[in-house]
């Protein structure tokens, strides 16, 4: 029956992954709280939920399972947040099947991975799911046909129904350029198709079966989308912001005589440079006549006189003692050998 509201609309957020390809930046901060614009990729996808009207949302944990938990437990962020903590992995859809306490029969829900930065239509998803009848939707984006070797292809019917699938196939071979975003709306009976206390793959296990019985339909994103998952499309992620490709909210925009940056609390010196696009986290000191560049600066970072830093990511705790340029700097960590002076 196809539903009129999302008043009982439920999500689960994929959170237990370790994030390896976002080393060294994952070491001390799980890949859900890695930061875009001074604000946790999964901060923003909650947002996103809301405005559909979900207000019930489980997390699966495992890599530094602590600090999320303890961020959206005790921070109100108008939801009711659950969470799982697995004491070994036990892939997407075995995490999934771990949740099915969370999630009511006859009820359809969402599950997102926490590391995708997304204006996906969510409701339009919905709704194609509902009148569609299918077991499970997949969100689904088109990309440039030289890119499709990265991705997982989805390819469909005329009717919006998935007939193959495609791992990372070569461009030649390559039948479609439509992605698999990791953007789902499942049924209930989806839980039918899952073992219980089995490591389980959504792309390995269960959309093969699904599959043959025709019952994987799609709906197309036509708004942005992208996966942090590496450190380059993390670093991409940010100037797409300031390039108006993907919007969320954030702090304000401050543009300047060669760029622009988004801060959040710290206090900046009147003679730093910004040249690009940059951003600042909270309680960075900052020495003078120092230059960012097309960078990210984590939290409570310190920069000394006279600096210049140029697309690099700078992690929370660091000290930075000289320029560096095209340079990913792991938390807490000090470059250079000069003494750190801070005005």
């Amino acid at each position: 029956m196809i539903m009129n509201t999302n008043k009982r609309l439920k999500a689960m957020i994929m959170a237990a992954g370790v994030g390896s390809r976002l080393d060294p930046l994952t070491k001390a901060v799980p890949k859900p709280l890695v930061p875009i614009a001074n604000r946790p990729v999964m901060d923003i996808l909650i947002d996103n939920l809301k405005s559909i009207g979900v207000k019930d949302i489980v997390a699966n944990t495992y890599y530094l399972a602590d600090k999320i938990i303890n961020r959206y437990k005790n921070i109100n962020f108008g939801v009711n947040f659950e969470f799982i903590k697995e004491q070994t992995l036990s892939g997407t859809a075995g995490g999934l099947k771990k949740c099915q306490f969370f999630f009511d029969k006859n009820d359809e829900f969402l599950v997102l991975s926490a590391d995708g930065l997304t204006n996906a239509d969510l409701q339009k998803g919905i709704d194609i799911h509902r009148k569609s009848g299918a077991i499970a939707t997949i969100g689904i984006k088109r990309i440039p046909h030289e890119e499709v070797s990265h991705f997982g292809v989805v390819v469909t019917d005329e009717n919006g129904f998935i007939t193959e699938f495609q791992e990372k196939p070569s461009i030649e071979e390559a039948k479609s350029n439509f992605i698999n975003t990791g953007i789902y709306i499942f049924d209930y009976k989806i839980f039918d198709y899952i073992p219980e206390n089995t490591f389980y793959d959504f792309a390995k296990n269960v959309f093969p079966k699904l599959l043959k019985e025709k019952n994987i339909n799609t709906f197309i994103i036509e708004n942005y989308w992208t996966d942090i998952g590496t450190l380059e499309q993390y670093k991409q992620s940010t100037q797409d912001l300031f390039d108006g490709a993907c919007s969320f909210s954030h702090g304000q925009v401050i543009r300047t005589a060669y760029g622009q940056y988004i801060s959040a609390t710290s206090t900046l010196p009147d003679d730093l440079k910004f040249i690009g696009n940059s951003t600042i986290g909270c309680n960075c000191s900052i020495g003078r006549n120092v230059i960012i560049e097309n960078s990210i600066i984590w939290d409570n970072v310190k920069i000394a006189d006279g600096v210049k830093i140029s697309n690099c990511v700078v992690a929370s705790g660091s000290e930075i003692r000289e320029n560096i340029c095209d340079k990913i700097i792991p938390p807490s960590s000090v470059t250079g050998g000069i003494e750190l002076k801070i005005r």
